[in-house]
């Protein structure tokens, strides 16, 4: 009778691990709501912000506005009241549109995530065999090339580079939408609808592509190099082991590590910058409505976004741990 003890008990510590991971992000979450909170709270009285513009509110208006904020009670307990409704996945209403953020955030969720994700997956596929051919090409033409590549992605601003694609591709040469995710009925691009929100990505995808192949190649190539000079690798060419097999089930399989931590911590760079690449593109995701809120003066949708954005770069770090731990044998979750 086969013995399941030692998988069991891998998905035990599994499982711990996890609730653990998990329990460690609430009191990070709750710095971050204070943060949130009180940063918003010192740009002043929510109720000026509300009424800006208003020449003359009502009585009436300004009351329930009052009751709504609990303006009468110490900015201490109105957090109290703020981090209970969070706790029901009640964000707030929107001072511009009037609507629950919580029913207008999962669309912009969905269309930062869109992006981001095929940048993310596109990056890859062509960042990792890239790094691999600069690192067995050292120090030649094609090395040169790729490695000024690299360096020009990674220290250009996102938002630039957008610019200069909308610039190239929907003014001089119009063949690809400038602004959206989709054509909003007023033109359909290429013929359908799902053809046209391809069109719509186009570019702002190949923004993010390219400056994240950047980081990719970046480190990949380096980690490549140092691999392919270990004694093991050596032995394995001594062997007759095919170059194709060396490369990729144990120089990659060794190097590609930090890649994965990089991922995690890309997630995070992407949101954090996602305001700019798609105000830029005018593409309907977090990044633009907070930018749209923060213009507004809509504290209660710009505090939403922040605390959405924090649990979604939460999240993906403890998935980034945990396929570190099933790609590389060394490192075990406990």
């Amino acid at each position: 009778m086969p013995d399941w003890t030692p998988r069991s008990d891998y998905l035990g510590s599994l499982l711990n691990y996890v609730i653990r991971r998990i329990l460690f992000m609430i009191p990070i979450l709750v710095g971050v709501t204070m943060l949130v909170y009180f940063v918003g709270n010192a740009a002043g009285n929510p109720i000026a912000l509300v009424l800006h513009g208003l020449r003359k509110p009502s009585p009436a208006l300004i009351a329930e506005l009052t009751a709504y904020y609990h303006l009468n009670q110490p900015v201490t307990l109105r957090y109290l009241y703020y981090l209970w409704n969070l706790l029901h996945f009640n964000l707030g209403v929107s001072t511009t549109t009037n609507r629950p953020v919580a029913l207008e955030i999962g669309a912009w969720t969905w269309t930062t995530l869109y992006l981001q994700l095929s940048a993310l997956f596109l990056s890859l596929a062509i960042g990792i065999p890239v790094a691999i051919y600069s690192a067995k090409h050292q120090y030649t033409k094609s090395d040169y090339v790729i490695t000024g590549a690299t360096i020009f992605g990674y220290s250009m601003p996102t938002f630039w580079l957008g610019l200069m694609l909308i610039v190239v591709f929907a003014f001089y040469i119009p063949i690809l939408p400038s602004y959206g995710a989709t054509a909003g009925g007023l033109r359909l691009w290429w013929g359908s609808p799902f053809m046209d929100s391809i069109a719509h990505l186009i570019l702002p995808m190949a923004v993010l592509t390219y400056v994240e192949i950047a980081t990719w190649v970046r480190v990949l190539r380096g980690n490549m190099l140092e691999v392919m000079r270990q004694d093991y690798i050596l032995a394995a060419y001594a062997s007759g082991l095919s170059d194709r097999t060396i490369t990729y089930r144990h120089a990659l399989k060794n190097a590609i590590s930090p890649i994965i931590t990089l991922v995690g911590l890309s997630i995070g760079a992407a949101l954090g910058g996602a305001p700019a690449l798609e105000t830029a593109f005018t593409w309907p995701g977090l990044g633009y409505a907070f930018t749209q809120a923060a213009l507004s003066l809509d504290i209660t949708t710009v505090e939403g976004i922040t605390i959405v954005i924090t649990i979604m770069v939460l999240f993906a770090n403890l998935i980034v741990d945990l396929v570190y731990g099933m790609v590389d044998p060394r490192v075990r979750v406990s």
